[in-house]
């Protein structure tokens, strides 16, 4: 790597206000908040829309699209195609 041209690589708290869930990482996203974690120390802190926390697939909350069912309704309301 070239000395000087990448940025400062250091610990940051990703936060989902959402889930209130909080987790400590190393990255390159930087903020003028900072947060006291568990271990006394202040990091910065990101706030994040969407975490492990709250994202449906994590959470089980996923809802999976019938699409079968929908084309059989399609098909009933405006009628199947002939074959020809």
């Amino acid at each position: 790597m070239k000395p000087g041209i990448h940025p400062p690589y250091g610990p940051v708290v990703f936060r989902d206000r959402a889930a209130d869930f909080a987790f400590l990482t190393r990255s390159t996203a930087t903020s003028d908040r900072t947060v006291t974690w568990e271990d006394g120390r202040s990091y910065p802190v990101v706030d994040v829309e969407i975490s492990s926390a709250s994202h449906p697939f994590y959470t089980g909350t996923a809802r999976v699209l019938d699409t079968a069912g929908r084309v059989e309704r399609f098909e009933r309301r405006y009628g199947a195609r002939e074959k020809r």
